[in-house]
């Protein structure tokens, strides 16, 4: 799908493979992939995240809030990261001590966390902030843009974790035989909880960089955020069954959705239409993932 994306976007518009626009292209998806890595582990556990974009509005609207009021920067991100572990951890706790279903629990946290950010701000944007957010964003080392950085620092994390950790094996447990972990004497649901949680704090920093992009504390920026996260996961190959996916595939699945946005940019397709487009890619992704099963 990468492949086609390239061909076909290519051809309409020779600028798309200038290593200019390719770096834009990254610099773009960063967001995008800090939200996406930590929503692999919690889909591997046969769970969803829908609240993801509405806790990094939150989280970002906290960090403005904390440096208006006077906080200098590395407070308001503390405050950021914070604020979205909260939320996971509450999520956490529902899914696995309740025994709800990921979907309607997180549903209720998201309107929580929008409702949050709207009362914090007003419903308004927070733009007092300071240089320091913005420079994260806006910076560069070595000729690197910052988001690269970041972005390549967050997917180094969450590979550890899942490849040279125990958080990795018993996530794809979780979701794929939780019962190994029970006789095993493992606590599945603190696991769980400690998923849901990370993922909340992931969304944190997605939502410091998000602020350092716009160079203001907006309420409403990043809903929607979650689903293009969801689109990457589920086109990179991660199934919501049995704890089948990776890393890998997460990450190829993000560049495609940021290269798709980036092409339907450049021929002036609205961005309402894109989303649309998304929504095609990762039908065709369901259906390609049905035919290999079947098959």
């Amino acid at each position: 799908m990468m492949a086609l994306v390239i061909v076909v976007f290519t051809a309409l518009n020779r600028q798309f493979l200038d290593i200019a626009n390719l770096v834009n292209i990254g610099s773009q998806s960063s967001i995008l992939l800090i939200i996406a890595l930590p929503m692999t582990f919690v889909i591997l556990t046969e769970g969803i995240d829908v609240s993801a974009g509405a806790v990094a509005a939150a989280s970002s609207v906290a960090l403005g809030c904390v440096i208006q009021a006077g906080a200098n920067s590395a407070v308001g991100i503390v405050t950021a990261i914070g604020v979205g572990a909260l939320f996971g951890l509450v999520n956490g706790s529902l899914i696995s001590w309740l025994r709800l279903p990921p979907f309607v629990v997180t549903l209720g946290t998201m309107g929580m966390a929008q409702g949050l950010a709207l009362i914090l701000s007003g419903g308004q944007s927070i733009t007092d902030i300071g240089t320091t957010i913005p420079a994260l964003y806006n910076g560069s080392i070595f000729g690197i843009p910052a988001p690269l950085i970041f972005a390549a620092a967050a997917y180094l994390l969450n590979h550890v974790l899942m490849y040279r950790s125990r958080v990795g094996i018993y996530a794809r447990a979780i979701g794929g035989n939780p019962e190994a972990l029970r006789f095993a004497g493992i606590s599945a649901r603190a696991w769980l909880i400690g998923v849901y949680t990370f993922a909340g704090a992931m969304f944190g920093i997605g939502a410091v960089l998000l602020t350092a992009r716009m160079s203001t504390a907006h309420p409403t920026a990043s809903l929607g955020l979650e689903f293009d996260a969801i689109a990457a996961v589920i086109v990179g190959g991660t199934s919501f069954e049995k704890g089948k996916g990776g890393l890998p595939g997460t990450l190829l699945g993000v560049l495609t959705i940021g290269m798709l946005r980036n092409g339907l940019d450049l021929v002036g397709v609205p961005s309402s239409v894109q989303v649309s487009c998304i929504g095609v890619l990762v039908l065709l992704a369901l259906f390609v993932e049905g035919w290999k099963t079947q098959s």
